[in-house]
């Protein structure tokens, strides 16, 4: 049996109504040559009854109609104790049969031709392994002005991914290979898994931005990581503590990552400082002082 072109995983957590949406959007494409792998992360929401098919949910897309092909052909349902979404990813990754993953958080959804925009340039520039899209941001309902330093780069960018994350893990297609060679998400965080994946990533490989606004990101619900998490750099820190513990940077690249752990640090201890939190700063005091040689 071949194998589809790509896989495109979706990790849910109690979000039926918005896995609806997304998985939709998925459905609506134009490029067919696909298979969706939903990751339940032990959802008590009826997603389960709904993607089994003993829920109510809207009829296959007339598009898959067309092709004569269902639309429990096209998902899998796997279902996972909860785990938190790295886990999640790191499942629909080992069970993806496609050639490239595809990345589709709940609250964001494809244009209906992404995936086929992005087979044309991956076929078109062969000496990449990784593409990202341009997106829309919406926040309840309102579209969102995006800033300079929000500028999707290109290319060798893992300045920029040290920075921030500046590859949006829903407009992302990725070689599967690329898993074996720089490892699956960090289970251990329960947030900024994908920060802590783009730097393995971005010090490896270069990136090609597809110039097109092909995801919509849809934020500001209370259950997103960054309202769970608001301390977020707390584990920013602990991904670049990692990654120059690994003595795979290059000098050039070493020097980024230590600069940034730098900042980051300096701006944790001065709040651990105010808070009482001696050892805490200590600690963060300490890893300044380790990447500073």
């Amino acid at each position: 049996m071949q194998h589809p072109f790509f896989s495109v995983i979706i990790p849910t957590y109690n979000r039926k109504q918005f896995l609806k949406i997304a998985l939709a959007s998925i459905l609506a494409q134009t490029f067919n040559d696909y298979e969706v792998i939903v990751i339940d992360d032990g959802s008590s929401d009826g997603t389960r009854e709904m993607l089994e098919g003993r829920g109510a949910w809207n009829p296959p897309s007339p598009r898959l109609q067309r092709t004569g092909v269902g639309r429990g052909e096209k998902i899998k349902y796997i279902y996972q104790e909860n785990k938190g979404p790295a886990a999640a990813r790191n499942l629909g990754i080992k069970n993806a049969k496609g050639k490239f993953i595809c990345f589709l958080d709940t609250d964001d959804r494809f244009r209906e031709d992404k995936l086929k925009v992005t087979y044309d340039y991956i076929k078109n520039h062969p000496q990449y392994k990784i593409f990202h899209t341009e997106e829309i941001w919406y926040r309840k309902g309102s579209l969102l002005t995006q800033k300079i330093y929000h500028k999707k780069p290109t290319g060798w960018v893992f300045e920029n991914a040290v920075r921030m994350c500046s590859i949006s893990i829903s407009t992302a297609a990725i070689e599967k290979n690329i898993f074996n060679e720089v490892g699956l998400f960090d289970e251990s965080m329960p947030a900024c898994e994908d920060y802590d994946f783009w730097l393995r990533v971005t010090n490896k490989y270069k990136v090609l931005l597809i110039p097109y606004y092909l995801t919509i990101k849809e934020g500001g619900h209370p259950d997103q990581q960054s309202f769970k998490y608001p301390a977020m750099d707390t584990f920013r820190i602990y991904a670049l503590k990692k990654m120059l513990e690994t003595k795979t940077l290059s000098g050039d690249n070493f020097k980024i990552a230590a600069g940034e752990l730098r900042k980051k640090c300096e701006i944790f201890i001065k709040g651990a400082l105010k808070r009482g939190k001696i050892k805490e700063a200590k600690y963060h005091r300490t890893l300044i002082e380790k990447f500073s040689t």
